[in-house]
């Protein structure tokens, strides 16, 4: 199975399209962008099939999109191209169809990085954490701005979402500007051309670090501006390879950083005096959302509006209304016994290490709850996990894990949170392994007393959200 010959705009949206995995965090946006550009688009997913997240699946039907049991029933036609993660094992009943039909077949980065390549202006937010906030950010900014920007994120963005947009995770505009977050995980990120490459972090987590310097080297040189991260070494290290740079962070040397001493932080806002070095204009910038990371977030963003050739005052005007994405520090609500309850994304050391550092600037235990998004990735930065979780609580502080998602498969499931448990303990911190998530429920809620902040953390899992708002019920 091969990629259609023609990878123009115009020829995508005349075919007729079938995700496989169509909820999928990543499938569901670039669906829902070829929907918008008036592609007949169908498909089908496990989860559906299993009933997890129905509300979701109803409402893509209301859209228009036809959906099927994922047994092989929705591949009807030769002429129907096949979009499936090479995640997605050569024996789903839909790839079996697809190869019996001689389907053409791409992977969710082949269309996206079609799509995107083809936009007159693109902006790529590149990096190992923050990639679907700075992507959420830009995409506001600009909307704002009324440059009608395309956006493909990972999360839903809060600013879009309404009656008839409960997942807004992508917007489909007319402006001639694509923005999206590019993943280097699976070595995609060398599929894209941007005009504007921004690179938050370089630091382990699905490949190597040598790896990751090559892919993000390549990225930051095919853009014609690169936005750098100058508080993150790695990432300097590339700078070299980008032809024009703009740089952010609180370093001093940061192009866009803040004054010294300037930042407010609050329980669920954060402020800072902006400063634009290459002028030495300063500029007021406020947040809706919390922490020290999304501040070098916004930084990240407003860079990159300037890179695309908005005025940095305009920038951070509209930044200010940014409302969030779901799962990202997300509070959930407060119990009525004082325990607040927040669902974050969390799965990574960067991004779990920002999350807790969040918590931690204010007062109260913390209860943080792990579901591991794999048991590959478990593996691969299991001691990362083990040693943040352990230096990022307190000794009041507990950490609970259940054993990986697992929705299927021939993944190698022999090391399991376990190893993290034990792993945590060594580092001198608590954590408790309770292997199904519901017994897990159960403990956090029989633990928590007023003061508390319960964090559930994980990804790949839509249900989390549920389970999140399912505790704070309970409370």
């Amino acid at each position: 199975m091969t990629s259609p010959a023609d990878l123009s705009p115009e020829s995508l949206s005349a075919r007729e399209w079938f995700f496989c995995g169509i909820g999928g965090s990543g499938m569901l946006p670039l669906a829902l962008i070829l929907h918008g550009m008036g592609a007949r688009v169908s498909g089908s997913d496990r989860s559906r099939d299993q009933g997890r997240t129905p509300e979701k699946f109803a409402w893509l039907e209301s859209l228009g999109f036809t959906l099927f049991v994922q047994d092989g029933s929705g591949i009807t036609s030769p002429d129907q191209v096949l979009v499936a993660s090479a995640a997605v094992e050569d024996t789903v009943p839909e790839v079996v169809r697809a190869h019996e039909l001689g389907c053409a077949r791409m992977s969710r980065a082949e269309l996206l990085s079609a799509l995107f390549n083809a936009a007159p202006r693109s902006i790529a937010v590149g990096g190992t954490s923050g990639k679907s906030t700075v992507t959420g950010m830009i995409g506001w900014i600009l909307t704002q701005a009324g440059r009608d920007p395309t956006i493909m994120n990972g999360a839903v963005m809060k600013n879009f979402v309404a009656p008839d947009a409960p997942f807004a995770s992508a917007r489909v505009g007319s402006g001639g500007t694509f923005v999206s977050e590019v993943d280097e995980s699976d070595g995609s990120i060398a599929l894209y051309r941007p005009t504007v490459a921004v690179l938050n972090n370089v630091s382990l987590d699905h490949k190597s670090l040598e790896e990751l310097r090559d892919l993000f080297g390549d990225f930051l040189g095919r853009a014609a501006t690169a936005v750098i991260n100058a508080d993150d070494d790695e990432s300097m290290a590339l700078i070299d390879r980008a032809a024009n740079a703009i740089t952010f962070g609180l370093a001093e040397e940061a192009m866009i950083g803040v004054t010294e001493g300037s930042i407010s932080e609050g329980a669920t806002t954060i402020a800072a005096e902006l400063v634009d070095r290459r002028d030495g204009t300063a500029h007021a910038l406020r947040l809706q959302v919390p922490g020290h990371h999304n501040l070098a977030n916004a930084l990240a963003a407003v860079a990159a509006a300037s890179a695309a050739g908005l005025p940095v005052a305009d920038a951070v005007r509209h930044i200010a209304s940014f409302a969030g994405l779901a799962r990202r520090f997300d509070i959930v609500g407060t119990s009525a016994s004082g325990v607040t309850v927040i669902d974050d994304f969390g799965h990574n050391p960067e991004k779990i290490a920002a999350t807790l550092a969040t918590l931690r600037a204010h007062p109260g235990r913390i209860i943080a709850f792990f579901q591991p998004h794999g048991y590959g990735p478990l593996r691969q930065m299991g001691a990362g996990l083990a040693e943040v979780m352990a230096e990022g609580l307190g000794t009041n502080d507990l950490t609970i894990l259940c054993d990986p998602v697992y929705f299927g498969g021939t993944v190698d499931r022999s090391v399991g949170s376990e190893r993290i448990v034990r792993l945590i303990g060594i580092h001198g911190g608590k954590a408790e392994h309770i292997p199904a998530r519901t017994d897990c429920a159960d403990r956090i809620v029989a633990l928590a007393r007023p003061g508390d902040r319960v964090v559930i953390m994980g990804a790949r899992d839509d249900t989390l959200s549920l389970f999140a708002r399912g505790i704070l019920d309970r409370l």
